[in-house]
This record gives structure tokens, C-alpha cells and sequence, in this order.
């Protein structure tokens, strides 16, 4: 079993949905119950041993560099690398190479929220496995990714943004994975996807079908992708 104490938290884009709400934030910067959801995600990391965070920033990357500084507030090493051409997840990852050299990484998208007790369970990375993907269950398939497994909860197939008649897995991506830096050869094969990007679950698929292990882990307690204002709305009054 391998401790991760390295984490990269993607928190570039807009987000566009929240309309004028990310006028001059990013959108991982909005408040959940009183403090940014990229706090949340930091604090959380740090509490499961992470030590040393890498945060790529691009949009209004002003607001992330003033908050968190250098981490010493928050008892973590913080750097950032910045996200010029906003082409998609699967190629942003390769900004973490020399941040991450030889040793794995979590990373997480920075808009999603879970019980921090979860982040423990992914920096903990089996020998055996290459990969650690999170899942959940219940959500729409056609707003991210459609996870396909085994019975063993071995990453068979993953369809990004499929229709809802299109799919049958129960299982949905839940934004924080565990990478050996493998990942780095992976997302650099990569091709645009149909929507036009470079897609990190195709590089994930990738590994999964080269004969190396990407195993599932189910999140327990909450979790939420903080995509829209009804959501942050909804997280707020909770």
C-alpha cells in the first residue's frame, strides 16, 4: 500500500452555469457554509496527509494565488500552475508532471464537494492498482461520466456525457481519482473527443484497457458537484 501525500486540484474554468456569480471568482472559490469550496477540498486533503497540493488555476486565478498563498494558514505546501487554452480535462493533468516527478498523486476536480473521510481512503493506493477512480450512485449520467465495472468494481468502460437511454451502469464519476504517474504517458496519446476536448476519462479508459488495474471506490457519506447555482443553493441552506 502506497501513502500518497501529493494532491492536484483542477480549479481553472469559469463555470459558466453560475452565470453572474463567477463575474469575478472562479467558480471553485464560491462559498459552501461559509468558506470557498476549494478550502473544503484543501483542508480536507490535509487532514488524509496530504502534504504538499499543486492547484492549477486560469480564471480570475487572482482570487485563488490572495486566498491561499503558499498554504502555511492551512499547514499544506500550496503551488500553482496556470491553465492557458481551456481544452479540457485530459490534457490540464500533464501541468502536473513535474510537480508529481515519480511518485502518485491524487487529484480532484475543484468544484466537488464529499465527507472528507473519503479523501483517507483514496490516497491509500494498492500495490497492485494503477488507478483509483470514485463513483457514486443515484446521479444523472448525462452530466458527467457513466462508469462501467465488474463485480470485482474494476473499471471495465467509462462514457463521458451519454444519454440517459444510451446507458445502464448505476455507477457515476465522482471527480476524485488516485494516479501513478503512468497517467502522464496516457494523456499525452490523446485525441480531441466528440464534444472537442481532451478527456481525462479517455486516458483513464486507456489505462484500464492496456491490462493495468483501475479499480472503483464508492464514496460514503455526501457528495455533490457544485455545478449550478441550485446546488450551491441547495448545499447553503443545509
Amino acid at each position: 500500500m502506497t501513502k500518497i501525500e501529493k494532491a492536484v486540484i483542477l480549479a481553472a474554468g469559469r463555470g459558466t452555469r453560475m452565470r453572474e456569480l463567477t463575474n469575478d471568482l472562479p467558480k471553485p472559490m464560491l462559498e459552501v457554509r461559509g468558506k470557498p469550496v476549494l478550502q473544503h477540498i484543501i483542508e480536507g486533503l490535509r487532514d488524509a496527509g496530504i502534504r504538499e497540493a499543486l492547484i492549477v488555476v486560469g480564471y480570475h486565478a487572482d482570487a485563488v494565488w490572495n486566498f491561499f498563498g503558499d498554504g502555511s494558514r492551512y499547514s499544506i505546501s500550496i503551488q500553482y500552475a496556470t491553465q492557458t487554452v481551456q481544452d479540457g480535462t485530459g490534457r490540464v493533468v500533464n501541468l502536473a508532471r513535474d510537480f508529481v516527478g515519480d511518485t502518485p498523486f491524487v487529484l480532484s476536480y475543484g468544484d466537488i464537494l464529499v465527507d472528507p473521510t473519503n479523501y483517507k481512503r483514496v490516497a491509500d493506493l494498492p500495490a497492485n492498482v494503477e488507478t483509483i477512480i470514485t463513483v457514486t450512485r443515484g446521479e444523472d449520467v448525462s452530466k458527467g461520466g457513466a462508469v462501467f465495472l465488474n463485480e470485482q468494481m474494476e473499471l471495465i468502460d467509462i462514457r463521458e456525457k451519454s444519454r440517459p437511454d444510451q446507458t445502464t451502469s448505476p455507477w457515476y464519476n465522482a471527480g476524485i481519482y488516485a494516479f501513478r504517474p503512468s497517467i502522464f504517458e496516457f494523456s499525452g496519446k490523446l485525441n480531441l473527443s466528440p464534444r472537442g476536448e481532451y478527456e481525462l476519462t479517455d486516458a483513464i479508459r486507456a489505462i484500464a484497457h492496456s491490462g493495468k488495474k483501475v479499480k472503483a471506490l464508492e464514496l460514503t457519506g455526501g457528495w455533490a458537484d457544485v455545478r449550478d447555482p441550485e446546488v450551491l443553493a441547495r448545499l447553503n441552506q443545509e
